[in-house]
């Protein structure tokens, strides 16, 4: 079974907004054992539309459309895709007006005609009720393809989604699973690992594959199963990982049960009963932005220093002025200062600290644009690594936070199998 996700809107091809929509019904669909074959963007133009449609129809089983719906001018896809079936009659669903009006009644907000264009749908479209705004869904069957328009603001289309898209999908088609499972290494480059687990790969059965998917100092392994018994599916990668522990035992972590890192990194927090500060000058902060994104994080992260200035590294964590000085701000002592003063100053049982040069110039310090130190410091001791992420500026920050969570996700494991 397979699927097209099809995104309108000229604010996704300009790069005002990043699509996120199609990352996540993607991942909706895997679950329930749809492939996503093709992802496409285009603009919000009658015969762009057109053809992305017929070229779908020719290629898979479902496609869904996301955008497009609102009641204004330039909102011109439900237009079109009654255009595509060659629907000309309109059929208006009171129950659609009503829900409107209520939305509207609670923001104090008037009803105007022009909103009962929302609730027009072409005739041969199955009604996707929206509980979460003002423009339903469609779902189209026609010639063995289904066809799903949906809002594209996420919070309506995940709704939609949920309720509504998937339910049909499962009830309407047979399908198979596809499982995913993901082993985290560490330490050793793509092209390494690829020749270590060589004969590995090339003695795969056809119902699994195996991908490569690098990031800065790890490597993911994610093994994928399809077929019809989920059993004899989830038996056969255990078989395939437990090969695998035993031809890179050293480089394995463990296996990635999903989400993000800093989730992962919480639930190891909460799992130790430890908790956490930061003291933060090259990623200003972002650091703790990424730790408290994660609902529950107060249970194990206490606070921030953002010391962005030799300044406020004095002031307010009692760096001292004889090794900035000596060292300089972007230095291995000055990182370790960092982090033991806020460990002391928070009472945490870890805290991480981070001071570098993101660039894109040298500013008052002779290091190199790319260089930073991250200090892990515990009652036991304190880690100070040095890394080098070269360009450009956004690059440099967003690889110290991660490699930030890694060096402490590693530590806390290493305490927990003591």
């Amino acid at each position: 079974m397979k699927a097209e996700i099809i995104t309108i809107g000229d604010e996704i091809l300009i790069g005002q907004i990043v699509d996120t929509n199609s990352q996540w019904i993607g991942q909706q669909l895997n679950k329930i054992g749809v492939s996503v074959y093709q992802i496409s963007s285009i603009q919000d133009d009658k015969q762009h539309i057109l053809n992305a449609l017929k070229e779908a129809q020719e290629r898979v089983d479902i496609v869904i459309i996301t955008g497009g719906l609102g009641p204004t001018k330039d909102d011109i896809t439900k237009k079109t895709i009654a255009h595509f079936f060659s629907d000309t009659k309109i059929v208006e669903y009171p129950k659609v007006i009503t829900h409107i009006k209520s939305l509207f009644k609670k923001i104090n907000h008037p009803f105007k005609e022009i909103q009962h264009y929302q609730a027009q749908l072409p005739s041969k479209a199955t009604l996707l009720m929206n509980h979460f705004g003002t423009a339903p869904g469609m779902w189209f069957y026609e010639n063995n393809t289904v066809f799903v328009s949906l809002p594209g603001v996420p919070y309506e289309m995940k709704g939609l989604i949920t309720n509504e898209v998937l339910p049909r999908i499962q009830q309407q088609f047979k399908l198979p699973f596809i499982i995913h499972k993901t082993i985290m290494t560490y330490g050793q480059g793509e092209s390494t690992i690829a020749e270590r687990i060589e004969d590995f790969e090339n003695n795969l059965p056809n119902f699994i594959k195996l991908a490569y998917l690098p990031s800065f100092g790890r490597v993911r392994l994610r093994l994928s199963a399809k077929g019809e018994n989920k059993k004899e599916l989830e038996e056969a990668l255990d078989v395939k990982i437990a090969e695998l522990y035993k031809i890179i035992p050293d480089i394995i972590t463990g296996l990635d049960e999903g989400g993000t890192i800093q989730k992962r990194v919480g639930d190891l927090l909460k799992k130790a009963k430890k908790t956490i500060c930061t003291a933060e000058s090259v990623t200003g902060g972002k650091i703790a932005a990424t730790l408290v994104s994660v609902a529950g994080s107060s249970s194990y992260y206490k606070g921030s220093f953002v010391t962005y200035s030799a300044e406020t590294k004095v002031s307010l964590l009692g760096v001292s002025e004889e090794i900035i000085q000596k060292h300089s701000v972007v230095s291995k002592e000055v990182a370790a200062q960092m982090a033991i003063s806020a460990r002391k100053k928070l009472a945490t049982d870890y805290a991480i600290a981070v001071t570098g040069n993101a660039g894109p110039t040298q500013d008052n310090n002779d290091k190199s644009v790319g260089l930073v130190y991250i200090a892990l410091a515990s009652q036991e001791k304190v880690l100070v690594s040095a890394f080098n992420f070269g360009k450009p500026r956004e690059k440099v920050i967003n690889r110290t936070v991660n490699k930030s969570l890694e060096i402490l996700q590693k530590e806390i494991l290493r305490k927990l199998i003591q």
